[in-house]
């Protein structure tokens, strides 16, 4: 007896347009196009979340070497006097903490220039 997949590749054509909603021209609507758009997206979203989390380090990074030479340190200098100081924070806490707090920052950085 002959099986035809007729329900069965309807859903996987529909999750598959589901996957593409929004995407333009024949990419959004056409099987072949859809299939090979989602792949390429995934792949990228892959990939970009990578991405984003070096962009996001990078951000903090400047934004400690700004506030670390308002008070007359380098960015190297204040990571290693905080280091030397035993004072464990990692970069996003660092950068928050310059961003919001910065009379707690200016703090921070007295303790690593004491530590040097």
């Amino acid at each position: 007896m002959r099986v035809k997949t007729g329900i069965v590749r309807r859903r996987k054509h529909k999750k598959i347009l589901q996957a593409a909603k929004g995407f333009r021209g024949a990419s959004g609507d056409v099987i072949k196009q859809a299939k090979q758009a989602t792949m390429k997206a995934a792949a990228y979203s892959t990939r970009d979340r990578k991405v984003n989390k070096r962009r996001m380090r990078s951000l903090w990074i400047i934004r400690i070497n700004s506030a670390a030479r308002i008070n007359g340190l380098t960015y190297s200098t204040l990571i290693n006097g905080l280091k030397r100081a035993g004072i464990v924070l990692d970069r996003k806490v660092l950068a928050d903490i310059a961003l919001n707090n910065a009379a707690e920052f200016t703090k921070l950085a007295e303790t690593a220039k004491a530590a040097l």
